[in-house]
């Protein structure tokens, strides 16, 4: 009862005061701190069962490999899966769902593949891959097994379309993507909030902000999800008028700004390079008690340098109350390479370099900077540094449509087909 109201400490008093505990008290402790976000405190309390004879079962390995997922823990998350195979628990449907979604989240989806190959199966077993791999490069997968799925006679639900839906934004497969959107219509699912704001993603990302525009008047009901996603679709095509005049009416509607509507927002005036407008919502986003993240000094920091303040912008990351991540050393360098400043862009660099030494697209970067600036040298240094910490080059990737196929190509490379299917 005190955990399913959120109050983790009650239950904890109740459960360190029974004399006798048994193993449906150590389970209902364990999914207490698993459900209340206190992942480490769940994991603590497994490992402490054998010292009181109690050994964790099925349910307690359910319990707590979610909390493994969300606090991405991957090697505790092996430790259990061992557990599991050892006590021949691997054909149990709700813990091998446990262990894909726990590989899934912590971005390892050939782990959670290899674990879905082998087990029984259920709507639940393909939401999970169909979710995780629309987050990838690998996001045709979520397409195929989301057909899949209905050649095997399984039905749909609102986590399948969402993620089927990601696939066809990130894929920018827009004929999937409004077929998909017909099916919703069909299955009357369109105006459910989660599918409804997975559709607005779809069109504004694939520069259909006309269609999206027409969704999001059309939803019944408008969350925070939904105004930053058209604030920051306006925003990123330049409309910046248009993003304003929307984050000014998401407060009239009585919808609360969270930090994406005020990254929506900040992305919007830098794009616009209105410096003052955005500065003027970032103190007001502090105001209201919203902590800013790296990702919002990052827009800060782009909003700056875009409009060539480049002394404001090293002053800021030079006060900074945080360590500048890779978000907030890339927006300066990205601003040096428009002004040409390639003093400051180095010192950008070697941040970089160390945060993220095998990207390859911030020594491109300044070893482009350095060969515009005539600095020849400089520029062979910086690519014989990516060539010795072994940084390639993604090979570009084009996707061209043919009826209801898509084919995906890169140079050299020869052409691989899938055909997702509308449902």
């Amino acid at each position: 009862m005190y955990a399913k109201s959120s109050r983790p400490a009650e239950a904890s008093y109740l459960f360190h005061n029974i004399a006798e505990k048994n193993i449906v008290s150590w389970n209902a402790m364990v999914a207490n701190f698993a459900q209340n976000r206190l992942e480490l405190k769940a994991l603590q309390l497994v490992r402490e069962m054998p010292i009181h004879n109690e050994f964790p079962n099925s349910v307690t390995l359910t319990n707590v490999l979610p909390a493994c997922a969300r606090g991405h823990f991957l090697r505790p998350g092996k430790e259990i899966h061992a557990r599991i195979i050892r006590k021949g628990l691997n054909f149990d449907l709700f813990l091998t769902n446990a262990l894909t979604d726990m590989y899934a989240k912590c971005g390892c989806l050939n782990l959670a593949q290899n674990v879905f190959n082998i087990s029984f199966r259920d709507e639940v077993s393909y939401n999970i891959l169909i979710v995780g791999y629309s987050q990838t490069s690998d996001c045709s997968e979520s397409l195929s097994l989301f057909s899949e799925m209905r050649l095997l006679g399984m039905k749909h639900d609102v986590v399948s379309f969402m993620g089927a839906i990601s696939a066809c934004a990130n894929l920018a497969a827009i004929k999937q993507g409004k077929e998909i959107h017909g099916v919703t219509i069909r299955k009357h699912l369109h105006t459910h909030l989660f599918v409804a704001n997975s559709i607005l993603d779809f069109y504004t990302r694939s520069g259909r902000i006309d269609l999206a525009n027409k969704i999001f008047d059309c939803l019944p009901v408008k969350d925070s999800a939904s105004w930053n996603t058209l604030i920051l679709g306006y925003g990123m095509l330049g409309e910046v008028d248009t993003a304003i005049n929307l984050f000014e009416a998401m407060r009239e509607d009585g919808v609360g700004y969270d930090p994406v509507s005020y990254i929506a927002i900040l992305t919007a005036c830098s794009h616009g390079g209105l410096v003052e407008k955005g500065k003027k919502y970032f103190d007001e986003m502090q105001a209201d008690s919203v902590k800013p993240t790296e990702m919002h000094y990052a827009c800060m920091v782009d909003l700056l340098g875009r409009a060539g303040l480049m002394e404001d912008a090293v002053k800021l990351i030079k006060n900074l109350p945080v360590e500048p991540d890779a978000n907030i050393w890339g927006a300066l360098l990205g601003a040096c390479r428009i002004y040409g400043n390639v003093e400051l862009g180095a010192w950008a660099a070697e941040h970089l370099f160390m945060l993220k030494p095998q990207h390859c697209g911030y020594y491109i970067l300044l070893s482009n900077m350095y060969a515009e600036a005539g600095k020849w040298d400089e520029a062979s240094k910086v690519r014989e540094l990516m060539k010795s910490r072994e940084a390639k080059k993604n090979p570009g990737c084009s996707w061209v449509q043919t009826r209801d196929e898509v084919q995906d190509f890169v140079v050299n490379d020869r052409m691989k087909t899938f055909t997702p299917g509308p449902a």
